[in-house]
């Protein structure tokens, strides 16, 4: 069951357009899969409805996350899954890394990737550095509010995908809807946040001196990912510690054998439709919907008539 956030560079595509139920303006982000403290994610329907992610990992321990995510990261689901509306510019922000959450936050880090679902014309992503720069540098340009000069922007489109480490300054641009796939943590440090205002007329809190430990300041990043788009096949597009993302377009059917996959599984659709089938259950998910796989799964089977594209995820 999507938790969905209200916010103030928040649109309303993510109702009319990823299927989201609800009357709420301003909607930026729709929590798919979440183990955030105060925002855990409740299942939507079948055996287990109105469970929440919490219970069945207290339940189900390995035979849910798998072995190995168990003695990991116990009764702590490791992923928080999100579709992103942007009708405003987000605030230009970084994340920490692990060692630096735990510091400070007692938190995971924050490492992410985006998959780009829909892009208005000219609508574009700001990613790292055009050029590295000293932390000097960087201070004086933002008490100067010039900090957008040396920021790397980056044109996109559908299907475009990016891995975004911590230390990354980055921002999502006006007129984009993604996917997000990153590390349950909610620390993100506000750089710069254009002085907007709220209703009240106050401004959003930024986070000078943290952001300055956790920035990378070199222009040396690889950030864009390249991926094929076979059909039917699992294209990869990220490969890291903390999770592997694969684009999987599917026409007809897909048998898929997880016997020897130590992991959930994580669907994100990302177009069209598509019945999921495990053990003697289905389920049908559409654009806009996210499902979530026990690691004890050994087959999924999935049918899509019309073709779908879906973005699986594992740890």
């Amino acid at each position: 069951m999507p938790i969905l956030k209200k916010k103030i560079w928040g649109g309303n595509k993510l109702v009319t357009k990823l299927n989201k139920n609800s009357l709420l303006q301003n909607v930026g982000e729709s929590w798919e899969i979440s183990d955030v403290e105060n925002n855990v994610s409740i299942v939507s329907n079948g055996d287990l409805k109105d469970k929440s992610l919490k219970e069945l990992l207290q339940i189900y321990k390995a035979n849910l996350i798998g072995k190995n995510n168990y003695s990991n990261f116990g009764d702590k689901f490791p992923l928080l899954i999100k579709f992103i509306d942007a009708k405003q510019d987000l605030s230009i922000q970084v994340h920490p890394n692990d060692e630096l959450a735990k510091k400070y936050h007692n938190s995971f880090g924050k490492t992410e990737m985006w998959y780009i679902i829909e892009a208005d014309k000219k609508a574009k992503l700001i990613l790292g550095f055009k050029d590295a720069i000293t932390p000097k540098e960087y201070v004086h340009l933002l008490k100067e509010k010039k900090i957008m000069t040396v920021l790397n922007c980056e044109n996109v489109k559908k299907g475009d995908a990016f891995f975004i480490e911590p230390g990354t300054v980055h921002s999502i641009g006006a007129g984009i809807v993604l996917a997000e796939i990153q590390q349950t943590s909610d620390i993100t440090y506000r750089i710069y946040d254009f002085d907007r205002v709220d209703v009240d007329g106050n401004k959003r809190e930024l986070h000078t001196e943290l952001a300055i430990e956790a920035l990378n300041f070199s222009n040396k990043i690889d950030i864009k990912r390249n991926y094929s788009t076979k059909i039917n096949t699992f294209n990869n597009i990220v490969t890291c510690t903390y999770f592997k993302t694969n684009f999987l377009p599917v026409v007809n059917e897909k048998v898929i054998d997880y016997s020897k996959t130590d992991s959930f599984v994580i669907f994100m659709c990302v177009e069209g439709n598509a019945t999921i089938s495990i053990f003697d259950n289905s389920e049908t998910v559409i654009f806009g919907e996210t499902v979530l796989i026990p690691a004890i799964a050994e087959e999924v089977r999935i049918t899509s008539r019309t073709g779908c594209k879906l973005l699986e995820i594992t740890v």
